[in-house]
């Protein structure tokens, strides 16, 4: 099936088999490996993206379900002068990353969760917002930091 899609601000267009994941697509018919593999059964959360603005787990998505939707992947969040988003700035300041596996994925939900909370988030709020994201460093604590030092209250 023919699928076109708006990926980091480009129309993308492929024939793509119906079965295929959005996970796949991205990584293998358009080269984006920044969006990583780590379950394929939506536990993890490292193939984390922004599909129309919210955050999806990629491998629970069809890349003919994505057919006319606006996709931002972690090669996609930093601005086109190369300027690193304010999410990815914090993670790198704060230390919240260590082997980095988990981090497009979390970056990618920590976004939209600061997006969905324009009120703040506390640590328990963003604990509770990254549940479905898993770091298997344990590096929670400088993530939650650096989440915080983006949305945290005023």
């Amino acid at each position: 099936m023919e699928v076109s899609m708006s990926v980091n601000r480009e129309t993308r267009t492929s024939d793509v088999e119906p079965r295929t994941l959005l996970v796949h697509h991205i990584r293998d018919t358009l080269g984006l490996t920044g969006t990583n593999i780590g379950c394929d059964t939506s536990s993890c959360g490292a193939c984390t993206i922004h599909v129309n603005g919210e955050s999806v787990k990629s491998c629970t998505m069809l890349a003919v379900q994505a057919d006319g939707t606006e996709i931002t992947t972690i090669e996609g969040l930093a601005g086109d002068d190369g300027e690193l988003h304010p999410m990815q700035a914090a993670f790198m300041e704060c230390h919240g990353l260590q082997c980095g596996y988990c981090t497009p994925g979390m970056v990618m939900a920590a976004t939209s969760l600061v997006s969905e909370n324009p009120g703040g988030l506390d640590e328990t709020a963003v604990r509770q917002g990254l549940e479905g994201n898993l770091c298997r460093c344990t590096g929670y604590h400088n993530i939650v930091k650096a989440v915080l030092s983006v949305g945290g209250m005023a």
